[in-house]
């Protein structure tokens, strides 16, 4: 499937960089350009377009005036937003800009902002969007996180658990873990049919759960007490999580309903 990205930029040699980068991608991509934003608005209003690579600063209507304009509208693409200030990374999010570059764009953050970007098409396709958590700057099938000066839209559907700690939430993908300022209460309201609850700590991600194993284990070098109780298995992690006794009649059912769906 080719995905179609238009690139928004008001000086011809960004425009130019960014094809030649784009090129270099293992994706199929039909890329075309656009000089101002009043031009790409029309376009993207009229005409189906997968993902947005659009220049913050624009004469006339600029890169955060046009995210403005375009946010809401069904159907609307994903939106990177390429500047050379760090500092509207933050504003790029509140516009629900999938992901910010800066200039000079490097051919590895391209790519990663691309992967992101087509997840985030997947996840919010009305054929398959669950509903999206309105708390918490998550939007969209994607949850907002503000790190160490850093902020990125980390997708639900890349996220394996959640784990509340003390006042905040560890939010665990495949490749790391995120500290994010929330509750486990507002994914689990949102989005049910996704998550598990396996501890009054701990939500798994339903279809990441591999197994529900016994586990006894006497103290160690790592631990000062025995564990004598439950573990789940996920898909994608190597750490296993605790299944709280109240709990482990949902888990059972939960894997049972799987096993039959399949």
């Amino acid at each position: 499937m080719v995905t179609r990205v238009l690139v928004v930029d008001d000086e011809a040699l960004a425009r130019e960089r960014l094809r030649d980068l784009l090129g270099r991608l293992p994706l199929a991509l039909e890329v075309d350009e656009a000089s101002e934003a009043r031009s790409a608005y029309a376009r993207l209003i009229s005409e189906p377009w997968d993902v947005v690579l659009l220049d913050v600063q624009m004469p006339g209507l600029d890169g955060l005036g046009l995210a403005e304009l375009l946010r809401g509208r069904p159907s609307v693409p994903a939106l990177i937003l390429v500047t050379a200030h760090a500092e509207h990374a933050l504003r790029a999010f509140e516009l629900d800009a999938v992901d910010y570059l800066t200039k000079p764009v490097r051919l590895e953050r391209l790519q990663q902002a691309l992967d992101k970007a087509l997840r985030w098409r997947a996840a919010s396709a009305p054929a398959t969007g669950a509903p999206a958590v309105a708390d918490g700057g998550v939007a969209a099938g994607s949850l907002v996180i503000h790190e160490r000066g850093r902020t990125e839209r980390v997708p639900i559907a890349d996220i394996v658990y959640l784990k509340a700690e003390l006042k905040y939430v560890t939010v665990r993908t495949r490749e790391r873990r995120y500290i994010y300022d929330g509750s486990l209460h507002e994914f689990e309201r949102a989005q049910p049919e996704r998550w598990l609850r396996i501890h009054r700590n701990a939500l798994v991600a339903r279809d990441r759960v591999r197994a529900l194993e016994r586990v006894h284990e006497r103290p160690s070098a790592r631990a000062d007490e025995s564990f004598d109780g439950w573990v789940v298995r996920l898909d994608g992690v190597e750490e296993r999580l605790q299944v709280s006794r109240r709990q482990l009649p949902v888990v059972r059912e939960a894997l049972q309903g799987e096993r039959l769906a399949c």
